[in-house]
């Protein structure tokens, strides 16, 4: 990528009233007033102003609000304009055709925010946010992507890289005064707590991750049960759409069929199966055996029955539901009237998913069952894969150095494994600790004979 480039793009999908084209680089205070008339040197930054855009042969292309943003107080650092014009497809394309036979050139996918990021308007970890957030479909994955956005994650990582600094240049401290054997300047029992107390919170960090995926890819949830008992009736219900085939033939969902729905901001992937039964049918069988393999993935499982489920129905259910949020629920409630309350100490929530106006009582439950914790601002959840597998590294490292404190090993290793931690922790954000700031951390704090 040539930062010398200047860059041009359309923001916008395409369908809109309003259509926004972007440009960044060097040239595009010069080429903005080239193609639009009332835009001058001079005008006013950060300002919305209405002018026409003409062509090389003076002709209006649109009449547009354009905006001034110079560098460095814009997006991506750089001078930036923004072009609003109407949404046709036509008149953006025209718009971003004038541009580049002005000098600019098309952007790659992503490069905007990629030049944020070397510019230092951004760490990486914030530029992936970006993505997640457009990528949002629900209100947690929005939350999750906008606290990650406004730099909550990387304030906290820039703690613990203070804190890690901070052991990192008393360690130093000592290989470099090793000679000096009256010299002491950390106390080991110090030094482990403050490991320990790091350790815990990337423990903490990297521990969200499971809560992180499962808002970002949605919460897997099997209907399961025997033929009949109303699976398929559910998943329109809840998906408040008629996906599922219902019949009262036996055997009529032999495969899964999967969607997704949104209950109180958090997205779940329900799976609605083949019903269990003994059959001799090759198709079904391979039909309920996928049923199995749903359960396995599921997190939560939604047991319809419309009659009490035998002692070995139970049994079997139970065993492959273990380790599961199992919720049993008695369907056709307006037919038969519930005989149980509780399964194995679930509770059974009853139901008509024919006939009931709504299934707020179910969707509530499938909520509470999710586990997912209430997302405020300023919360830290991880829902990158990178930066989950940079935290395990980080404390996989620091592992080794709460070790190495414990057993008294040399100092020297165990800087090189603080050094891993840093490096590791580095990684999500795409800085790195330097000779020159160990140094400068070293002499600023712990000054020697001043």
């Amino acid at each position: 990528m040539n930062q010398q480039e200047t860059i041009c793009a359309i923001a916008t999908t395409s369908g809109g009233a309003i259509g926004i084209v972007r440009m960044s680089g060097p040239e595009s205070l010069r080429i903005i007033c080239s193609v639009c008339r009332r835009i001058t040197p001079t005008t006013t930054p950060r300002t919305a102003i209405l002018t026409p855009i003409c062509a090389d042969d003076g002709q209006v292309v649109d009449d547009a609000i354009v905006t001034l943003y110079p560098a460095p107080h814009s997006y991506t650092g750089e001078d930036c304009a923004e072009i609003s014009c109407h949404g046709s497809r036509y008149i953006l394309n025209k718009v971003i055709e004038l541009l580049i036979r002005q000098g600019a050139r098309l952007a790659q996918p992503g490069e905007f925010t990629q030049r944020a990021f070397l510019n230092g308007k951004m760490d990486l970890s914030q530029a992936e946010a970006v993505a997640d957030l457009i990528a949002s479909n629900n209100r947690a994955s929005q939350q999750m992507a906008m606290s990650q956005l406004k730099g909550h994650f990387s304030s906290e990582l820039s703690k613990l890289r203070d804190q890690l600094l901070r052991l990192t240049s008393l360690l130093e401290l000592e290989l470099d005064f090793a000679d000096h054997e009256e010299l002491e300047f950390a106390d080991r029992n110090e030094l482990l707590s403050l490991a320990q107390h790091i350790e815990q919170r990337i423990k903490t960090l990297a521990h969200s991750f499971e809560t992180g995926q499962a808002l970002k890819q949605g919460i897997p949830i099997a209907i399961i049960g025997r033929t009949n008992v109303g699976k398929s009736t559910l998943l329109n219900r809840l998906l408040r759409d008629d996906r599922a085939i219902v019949s009262d033939v036996h055997g009529t969902t032999r495969d899964t069929i999967e969607d997704v729905v949104d209950i109180q901001g958090i997205t779940f992937r329900i799976i609605d199966t083949a019903g269990i039964r003994q059959t001799t049918d090759t198709v079904e069988q391979i039909g309920i055996q996928r049923t199995y393999d749903a359960i396995a993935k599921a997190r939560i499982v939604l047991w319809l029955f419309d009659e009490a489920p035998s002692e070995p129905e139970i049994a079997d259910i139970l065993s492959r539901a273990e380790g599961k949020e199992l919720i049993p629920v008695h369907n056709k409630s307006d037919l038969t009237p519930a005989t149980v309350t509780t399964i194995a100490g679930h509770v059974v929530i009853s139901i008509s998913a024919k006939h009931e106006p709504t299934l707020d009582a179910l969707e509530q439950r499938i909520f509470q069952a999710a586990g997912i914790p209430d997302i405020h601002e300023g919360d830290i959840i991880v829902s990158n894969a990178r930066h989950y597998e940079a935290l395990l590294h980080a404390d996989e490292a620091l592992a080794r150095v709460i070790d190495g404190l414990n057993t008294m090993i040399p100092s020297d290793l165990i800087a090189e494994d603080l050094r891993l931690t840093l490096a590791a922790l580095a990684d999500i954000t795409g800085g790195a600790i330097t000779t020159q700031e160990t140094l400068n951390n070293i002499f600023s704090h712990f000054c020697v004979g001043k």
